[in-house]
């Protein structure tokens, strides 16, 4: 087939589509003004009703929907950001771990893997939730004194007070996605050629900073993308945060569509909110990764 013919067969089939979903939003419009269900967002303004256990920011029942919205927000950045960095810590300990010299450890992160890969994230959640937070007594534990304590109530850290609903759910969806990004991590480490190990280790260097200087700066280039993707799901799971009842931004527009019967409102403003964090991840990892590469490239 010639170019051209190649050319006006492709155009052909985007004009088509773009026929087809023209008409489909068409059809769309009209239902929608046959019901009296027109697309419409001045409901935002109006009071939301309803309390939050929890908001980062001043809130009360008589502030706006907009205003609700933009507490659960909140509340899902702050549990995406926690969650981000701790499976991050725990994903590299012990993707580090399995590759280590140390039977023991080797056991034990390997164990930790293959147990919580296959366990479903929601009863995960359930568990830290309803068998863990919940069945503490009012009295609060002190493992590392004044630093950290851990009640019914949730954890008090350094002064900061973190509910039982965020700490169950934080503590469900770190451990969770840090099981992958073990094995992402893992897989980075085994991609580096074994005479790069043999060359630390012929020069004496101990093998924890062998393999922070030497194998890790050379793993990442490997490691980036898969960490991308384990960060996308951290990110999209963080909506089961409605089974141990936090006021995350799923939860709050759930409420805000069985009040106003404004679904597709409140899920196209839900659909966009995701969209829009999970394309500030995605070009931000990939920012990371072309820095990885030019630094490794003028090395």
């Amino acid at each position: 087939m010639k170019r051209s013919q190649k050319f006006y067969l492709q155009f052909g089939l985007a004009v088509s589509l773009l026929i087809f979903i023209g008409i489909l939003i068409y059809n769309l419009w009209v239902n929608l003004s046959r019901t009296d269900m027109l697309l419409s967002f001045r409901w935002l303004e109006q009071p939301a009703g309803f309390a939050l256990p929890e908001h980062p920011l001043s809130y009360k029942p008589s502030d706006s929907y907009i205003w609700a919205l933009c507490m659960g927000w909140l509340n899902s950045l702050k549990v995406i950001i926690c969650g981000l960095l701790a499976a991050t810590v725990l994903g590299v300990l012990a993707g580090t771990a399995r590759s280590s010299r140390n039977a023991l450890l080797r056991a034990l992160s390997s164990g930790y893997v293959a147990l919580i890969r296959q366990i479903p994230l929601l009863l995960q959640l359930f568990f830290w939730y309803f068998a863990g937070f919940l069945r503490l007594s009012q009295t609060p534990l002190a493992p590392l004194g004044t630093l950290i304590q851990v009640s019914k109530q949730g954890v008090e850290l350094l002064g900061l007070h973190l509910s039982s609903e965020f700490s169950a759910l934080l503590v469900g969806l770190s451990v969770f996605t840090g099981a992958s990004i073990a094995e992402v991590v893992r897989g980075g480490i085994n991609s580096v050629p074994r005479g790069q190990w043999e060359a630390f280790r012929s020069l004496g260097l101990p093998e924890g900073l062998g393999l922070r200087s030497v194998v890790l700066p050379q793993a990442l280039p490997a490691i980036l993308p898969g960490l991308t993707s384990q960060y996308l799901n951290l990110a999209k799971n963080s909506t089961l945060a409605i089974a141990v009842a936090y006021a995350d931004l799923y939860k709050v527009i759930n409420t805000t569509i069985t009040q106003t019967n404004r679904a597709i409102e409140g899920f196209l403003l839900l659909l966009i909110s995701f969209l829009m964090l999970n394309l500030l991840i995605t070009g931000g990892m990939e920012l990371l990764n072309r820095l990885v590469l030019k630094s490794q490239q003028s090395s």
